[in-house]
């Protein structure tokens, strides 16, 4: 008997889950999107993040991997021109608690790229290796009962159509609307919760000035016990020889959109080496705004039944403030849940979408505690403020961060949990918290840890006189 399952959205999660149920023998699999796919690494309108800083950790290239594990991810999107920078000794970053120094250890790596390419490497090694479709069509609605969904409802000129499938899957992202969905079926009462410190994100892309080739990753963060809004700025490199260069602020203290605005909010953050950097570099585009990032969370797992042949995935479950860099990572793990209960059962098995749903979740809310117990810290935040328990994480955690300064066992645990390779319960490991309350050995550094020849070039291209 032929079956099918659609995927709706043609993101990162909805292409590694359509490779899943291909690879798991499914005959026909659909995936759906709004949005003309690009034939290259372009920017489009599906993805409100898509423009701005985006980073593939440790633990997400490995999902990758694993999901694909024929298509060579890595070795591909290096040749395209992405980075990989390691983050013990490839990253200039100042914390809460100071900067962190840069250690001869290897330690977790990263990849930096364009959401642009990463989503057409990706796309591409899917449709190469399999039979997997990709449809044009705007997904209004599931078809079938609170029972089973046996496909979904796609708005064409002529009225709606059905599309019939024995599994769907939701990985439509941040703009999912499958609470309204489920509520038309008579799940009621799904549990939302967002929590929003205001961030704006604000980016323009540099030419690499000359011999920048292997400057570090440089990230100027926010504060978020400074009791005052967040302002960040990083640059990094991407393909192509150039710098993204992106800028993020809470509510009250947001970037402007306009050139010499920019150039100036670099300049304003807690340290001006982004905004030095950059004064002496090309700027190729105009400056690209987004406000699209409030943590949100469906707890679509906690509901009392679920239908047959429905499952979720990736930011439709859970979406996070991007400056923390988890989302690629959770959409490829939850991807990874889906490959592994299809290795149990068939796609059409009984309590599948609901085993998939809940261990998906699992990743989700590893990365949404993270994010929220810094966001909850900005003044104006909605949708929370930190009671005890949040307080008490929240000392630890600074705590951890200024031993990370200067200790090399504390950075690593650092690293390990930021790089998702691990879970955050690294943190509370005996060999971490004797790290931990030793505190640093070394005396924090009021400077960037440059090499000379990296503070030469900062003194070349920086024009504003600092």
């Amino acid at each position: 008997m032929s079956r099918r399952a659609v995927v709706i959205g043609a993101g990162l999660a909805g292409m590694l889950a359509a490779a899943v149920l291909s690879d798991a023998g499914v005959d026909e699999v659909i995936v759906l999107d709004r949005d003309e796919l690009p034939d290259g690494p372009q920017d489009r309108r599906g993805l409100p993040q898509g423009r701005h800083a985006h980073l593939l950790m440790d633990g997400g290239a490995r999902a990758l991997e694993e999901l694909l594990p024929a298509a060579d991810l890595r070795k591909r999107l290096l040749a395209a021109g992405a980075h990989e920078i390691s983050l013990s000794n490839g990253m200039l970053a100042l914390t809460s608690e100071g900067w962190l120094r840069r250690w001869r250890h290897e330690g977790p790596v990263m990849i930096t790229c364009s959401r642009a390419l990463l989503d057409w490497v990706v796309r591409s090694a899917v449709l190469d290796r399999t039979s997997v479709h990709v449809r044009r069509a705007a997904v209004v609605g599931l078809t079938g009962s609170l029972a089973r969904v046996d496909g979904v409802r796609l708005a064409t000129p002529g009225g709606d159509t059905d599309l019939p499938a024995d599994l769907v899957v939701d990985a439509s992202g941040r703009g999912t609307r499958v609470v309204g969905w489920l509520d038309r079926l008579g799940l009621t009462g799904v549990r939302e919760r967002t929590v929003d410190a205001g961030l704006v994100n604000a980016t323009r892309i540099y030419r690499m000035p000359e011999g920048a080739e292997r400057f570090p990753l440089t990230v100027v963060q926010s504060d978020p016990y400074a009791s005052r809004p967040g302002r960040s700025a990083m640059v990094m490199p991407i393909e192509g020889g150039r710098w993204l260069v992106s800028c993020g602020g809470t509510r009250g203290g947001e970037p402007p959109a306009d050139p010499e605005g920019f150039l100036r909010y670099t300049l304003s953050v807690r340290d001006s080496i982004v905004g030095r950097l950059v004064s002496g570099a090309e700027p190729l585009t105009d400056v690209h705004l987004s406000r699209s990032t409030s943590n949100v969370r469906r707890y679509l797992e906690r509901a009392p039944r679920w239908p047959e042949g429905f499952t979720v995935i990736g930011d439709a479950l859970g979406t996070f403030n991007p400056a923390y860099g988890q989302g690629m990572s959770v959409a490829a793990f939850g991807a990874r849940v889906l490959a592994r209960e299809l290795e149990r059962a068939e796609p059409t098995a009984p309590g599948l979408g609901r085993r998939v749903l809940r261990g998906a979740a699992r990743a989700v809310d590893a990365a949404w505690s993270s994010a929220i117990s810094q966001d909850i810290h900005y003044p104006e935040v909605r949708g929370g403020r930190p009671g005890v328990a949040d307080r008490v994480v929240g000392a630890y955690a600074r705590r951890m961060m200024r031993a990370a300064t200067g200790s090399y066992p504390a950075a690593r645990a650092v690293w390990d949990v930021t790089s998702m390779r691990t879970p955050a319960t690294r943190m509370f490991r005996p060999g971490t918290v004797l790290a931990v309350l030793a505190g640093s050995p070394l005396p924090p550094s009021d400077e960037p840890p440059l090499t000379p020849s990296e503070r030469a070039l900062l003194e070349r291209l920086d024009r504003t006189g600092g």
